[in-house]
């Protein structure tokens, strides 16, 4: 699709690439060095275990909404906060 500037409409056009190279140096500058990223995810993905855990009925049917929705990710709320 080609663009043309008018005189009432500019085309502006950014790349980002640059800028998420640098976020992402700098965010990885961050971390500890014994930071691990995969214990990380798995830590929050425990997190949401719980969250999403001991739901009440009224509660659980939102939530598969949610999920139905594809707002949350189907398998949040398996477990149980107390196991």
């Amino acid at each position: 699709m080609a663009h043309e500037s008018t005189p009432d409409h500019h085309i502006f056009e950014m790349d980002l690439t640059a800028d998420e190279a640098r976020r992402r140096t700098e965010f990885f500058a961050a971390m500890e060095p014994d930071w691990d990223p995969v214990a990380a995810m798995a830590a929050e993905d425990e997190a949401y275990r719980m969250l999403y855990s001991g739901l009440d009925d009224h509660q659980q049917q939102v939530y598969e909404r949610l999920v139905a929705a594809g707002v949350l990710p189907p398998d949040l709320g398996q477990g149980r906060a107390s196991d």
